[in-house]
């Protein structure tokens, strides 16, 4: 948002078709496959019972419509359609209104392995199974409802939150780590690194607590917070989320567990 992207979004036909050639498709069912595999015993049983309603084809990229059929009758949800960036004020509005952007473009060949920009496989793959998930969907329209009501500074809050829960948050199962935050999904490295490497700090679910957490977009996580059960997602929806807020902001920020990308830049991490 508000950074130039090389990528530009597919425009759908009157009906909603969006025209996908036979080199997407391939590079669809390539990063399906892949993430098929890395997920197995990682993804939390939530997310499987999700995949596994949207029935994602293999041999091509799906079209919004088949993935809105399954949103709409399980939470009310659906994809639309947006530019390969949008503004916050957008982004907000459309969680608001139980609608999720979906920016149209596919990774090329040359960026498989990696995508700093959330592409359509990030967006379908990653999120749109846990959409199907009652509590997750709660949590995430009421988080829209208040984003779309902060202010800027607020927002910056609101987006650490958003960060370490619908993008790269964690559960715990049966004593092991179970991921359904959609950034960890979409990613090979990123789902054996979470769940398997020694080298992050995991924390309990505590809101505030994210809310204090700085974070970067560009490397691995240093720190995940755990869930003990996706429920905690709605009992959160439901508790004066922007009080937690003013709670955060007057407690102030922790030191970030990273080294800044470079001294002069300013804003290399939220």
């Amino acid at each position: 948002m508000g950074v130039a992207n090389k990528y530009v979004s597919k425009k759908p036909d009157e009906n909603g078709f969006i025209d996908w050639n036979a080199e997407e498709d391939q590079i669809w069912h390539d990063l399906v496959i892949r993430q098929l595999n890395s997920i197995d015993g990682r993804a939390c049983d939530e997310y499987i019972k999700g995949l596994d309603l949207l029935d994602l084809p293999l041999d091509r990229v799906p079209q919004l419509e088949e993935i809105n059929q399954v949103l709409r009758s399980t939470t009310g949800w659906e994809c639309v359609e947006v530019p390969a960036l949008i503004n916050f004020d957008r982004f907000f509005s459309m969680l608001s209104n139980k609608q999720f952007p979906v920016a149209t473009f596919l990774r090329r060949r040359e960026e498989f392995d990696y995508l700093q920009e959330p592409d359509f496989f990030h967006e379908i793959f990653g999120h749109c199974a846990m959409l199907t998930n009652p509590a997750f969907a709660e949590f995430t329209h009421t988080y829209g409802r208040l984003g779309y009501e902060a202010s800027k500074e607020e927002r910056v809050y609101l987006a650490r939150l958003y960060w370490f829960t619908v993008e790269f948050g964690l559960l715990r199962r049966d004593n092991n780590l179970r991921i359904y935050g959609g950034g960890i999904l979409s990613s090979p490295g990123e789902t054996e690194y979470a769940v398997t490497s020694d080298k992050p700090v995991y924390r309990p679910f505590d809101p505030v607590d994210i809310m204090r957490t700085p974070y970067r977009i560009d490397i691995m996580q240093p720190i995940y917070f755990v869930l003990d059960s996706i429920d905690q997602l709605y009992e959160l929806a439901q508790k004066d989320i922007m009080s937690m807020v003013l709670e955060a902001k007057s407690l102030g920020l922790h030191e970030p567990m990273f080294p800044p990308k470079n001294k002069e830049i300013v804003g290399d991490y939220v």
